[in-house]
């Protein structure tokens, strides 16, 4: 696939989406276990669209290469 096809902004743009919605999913009408599952899945959802989402990249040689920076951010 070549760069000029490849729009890697709009990508990262629809991970940011992904995460933003799995952020207002309601909660669906379970209890119990279920409930705690769907939860562990939303936060592990939320969590790698975020860091796709958050993602540097650069396109060199044929080679996209998405950079994540894991260091906690000073406030």
């Amino acid at each position: 696939m070549a760069d000029d096809k490849l729009d890697v902004d709009a990508m990262l743009a629809r991970f940011r989406d992904r995460a933003q919605a799995v952020r207002e999913r309601p909660l669906p009408p379970v209890a119990g276990p279920e409930r705690q599952r769907f939860i562990e899945q939303a936060q592990l959802d939320f969590q790698d669209f975020a860091i796709v989402g958050d993602a540097t990249w650069t396109f060199v040689d044929g080679v996209l290469t998405l950079t994540v920076d894991l260091n906690p951010t000073q406030e």
